[in-house]
């Protein structure tokens, strides 16, 4: 198939937050190579908002994963699901490109009706049966030092794209989405003072970093900085136990209080982010504008750390880590690694990056 027979492409890719901006560089470049052609994507809800009304994208999927799981209603589920598959195999797509290469993600690659139906080699649970194109890559998925960004740029490569050296991300503007709580707690911080944002939770036990290193940390900063506490909902208690050892007027705690909207906001009109290797980074990188450092214990910064000459990483230096497990599995100096990075460690990174 040509370039000029190519005229109907779909992305799948469904969560997970992180993840699916990591697939943003690549729907770049096939924008930007095939800027006449209707480039869709599949998501699920919870990463949907940097989807749809994504200026590169045509139209969105959205499998609603939150709904279907309160359903008591299974066949429901099911006939809902199939409609959506339907919907897409009715667009009769030149390419489907699946980069999560899971069996969910893989189940839609078969049933998209796509005349080329891609995905990389290495996929997990049998990913690669659905597919009738398989990319060989220059390295395996879970290589702890190639990128997970410069990894979905090889496809796109593969489809005949020019890869920049630095990733470009375009996401949705949300400006409209945000709340007029946090515009007014922005708009009054102090401007003399840089603002850094805090966002100190993660989904994996073994992404976080103690308590005390937090806290010694927003001990430094809080005299000569605004800080901002996010952290969502069900990460409250984290961000509570971690205010019980601070007593500043220059620090607001927005724990349970923001959208990924406002995240975008707040995002914008800091200084800087510091954060666990988290969909905060992410976002943050996406965003292209504060300085961000990210902090990596069981995960590889190598793989996921946003790079550019604005973003900074700190890695432990245990003999288990990276070990990419979500719970460590040591039976004795468990979670060494959160302890390998020291509070001063980043007060120095923070003091030399704000100079």
């Amino acid at each position: 198939m040509s370039e000029n027979e190519i005229k109907k492409i779909l992305i799948i890719r469904l969560s997970a937050l992180g993840d699916t901006i990591h697939t943003l560089p690549m729907a770049y470049e096939l924008r930007k190579q095939f800027p006449d052609v209707q480039i869709d994507w599949i998501v699920e809800d919870k990463a949907e908002k940097f989807i749809i009304n994504n200026p590169l994208i045509n139209n969105v999927y959205v499998l609603p994963k939150k709904k279907w799981k309160n359903n008591p209603d299974k066949v429901s589920v099911v006939k809902e699901f199939l409609s959506i598959i339907k919907s897409i195999k009715e667009q009769k797509y030149d390419i489907a490109i699946d980069t999560q290469q899971l069996l969910k993600s893989a189940v839609i690659l078969g049933l998209s009706g796509a005349k080329r139906k891609i995905t990389p080699d290495g996929g997990r649970e049998f990913s690669w049966l659905f597919a009738n194109e398989i990319i060989k890559m220059g390295r395996k998925q879970f290589d702890i030092n190639y990128h997970v960004v410069k990894r979905n740029l090889e496809i796109a490569q593969y489809l005949g794209c020019s890869i920049q050296k630095n990733p470009e991300f375009v996401i949705p503007d949300l400006n409209n989405e945000v709340s007029s709580e946090i515009k007014n707690i922005i708009e009054k911080l102090d401007n003399n003072r840089k603002t850094i944002v805090i966002a100190p939770a993660t989904t994996w036990e073994n992404k976080h970093w103690t308590l005390q290193g937090w806290i010694d940390v927003i001990n430094e900063l809080k005299n000569d900085s605004n800080i901002l506490i996010t952290a969502a909902e069900k990460e409250k208690e984290l961000a509570a136990k971690i205010l019980a050892g601070i007593n500043s007027e220059n620090l607001v705690d927005l724990s349970g209080k923001t959208t990924l909207s406002d995240l975008v906001y707040i995002f914008k009109h800091s200084d800087m982010v510091i954060s666990p290797d988290s969909g905060s980074c992410h976002i943050a990188w996406a965003v292209n504008h504060p300085k961000i450092i990210t902090l990596f214990f069981a995960t590889s910064a190598n793989r996921t750390a946003p790079y550019g000459e604005k973003y900074f990483s700190l890695s432990a230096k245990t003999n288990c880590s990276p070990c990419m497990k979500k719970c460590c599995k040591l039976k004795t100096n468990k979670n060494k690694c959160m302890e390998e990075i020291k509070s001063q460690d980043l007060i120095n990174v923070i003091k030399k990056v704000l100079q």
